[in-house]
């Protein structure tokens, strides 16, 4: 599929508008969708990673709940990517699109690529957004309370800096799907590429406001100021510290799970494969 032509995906969004999933209505008050069974997933992605050559790093050498992170560089590789999902045990679509995307072994040859395809394996055994402590790990990045977010930050700071980063959600309360992307020095986006092949297949939230931020077109550019949040989410800490561009993808858990899971992995497709110059304007 051609993710970064503008005439195909405007053909593409016009033929399945009329057959885009509806939003089911379960969630009343928080997720009530399907769980998953993160050890067999993480299981799969151990054996993927293993078998297309990754490199594997145990970050969390936890016997119930490990972390691990992969990583896959390449001689004369043009662009450093890195991935990260799982950071909320009710967020299963993520893990998903990453095991998917692991098993399918797409991925551009020229790429050297980190990923770290379960921040919260507690969570997920849980069935709940934080660990098993009550901590939020996405809000525990600037002064990080939980082993897992410390042995993150020591593991990332041993990595090169990144061309951009990706952090895989899911919310709720969403109509569609939507993207947050930081990019304080302005370079070129991929934000719009990223809606335009993503809303062929589930509808865009086209909210005026999302999660209290201003959006257009399911795209929220937070102007944040780091330094005034007390809390800091891992797409915050990774733009200080690690990559000047990060995209933090918002799947809608309202819709069913196999529909969430194709939308993240468009996503990532797109970001993958569209190049700077063929963004769609």
């Amino acid at each position: 599929m051609n993710f970064c032509g503008e005439p195909v995906l405007r053909a593409a969004t016009r033929d399945a508008v009329d057959k885009l999933p509806a939003r089911l209505g379960r969630n009343q008050g928080a997720y009530h969708g399907e769980g998953i069974d993160i050890a067999a997933v993480l299981r799969d992605n151990l054996e993927s990673a293993r078998q297309h050559g990754w490199t594997v790093e145990s970050l969390v050498p936890d016997v119930r709940y490990p972390v691990y992170a992969l990583s896959r560089r390449v001689p004369g590789a043009r662009r450093r990517l890195y991935f990260s999902t799982g950071i909320h045990g009710d967020e299963p679509a993520g893990p998903l699109a990453i095991s998917q995307l692991l098993r399918e072994n797409r991925w551009p040859a020229e790429v050297d690529l980190w990923v770290v395809p379960c921040l919260n394996p507690e969570g997920f055994v849980l069935r709940q957004r934080t660990n098993g402590e009550g901590v939020d790990l996405n809000r525990d990045y600037r002064q990080p309370r939980s082993h897992t977010v410390r042995a993150h930050i020591r593991w990332l700071e041993r990595q090169p800096h990144f061309d951009f980063a990706v952090c895989l959600h899911e919310d709720w309360e969403a109509h569609g799907f939507y993207l947050y992307e930081l990019n304080p020095d302005g370079e070129p986006s991929l934000a719009e590429n990223v809606i335009a092949a993503v809303g062929a297949g589930i509808p865009i939230d086209h909210s005026p406001t999302i999660d209290g931020w201003p959006a257009r077109g399911g795209i929220i550019r937070p102007q944040i100021e780091p330094a005034d949040r007390p809390e800091w989410p891992e797409a915050i800490h990774l733009v200080m510290n690690q990559t000047r561009h990060s995209y933090t993808l918002e799947a809608p858990s309202d819709f069913e799970l196999g529909v969430r899971v194709r939308a993240l992995v468009t996503a990532v497709e797109a970001l993958l494969l569209c190049r700077d110059e063929e963004r769609v304007n």
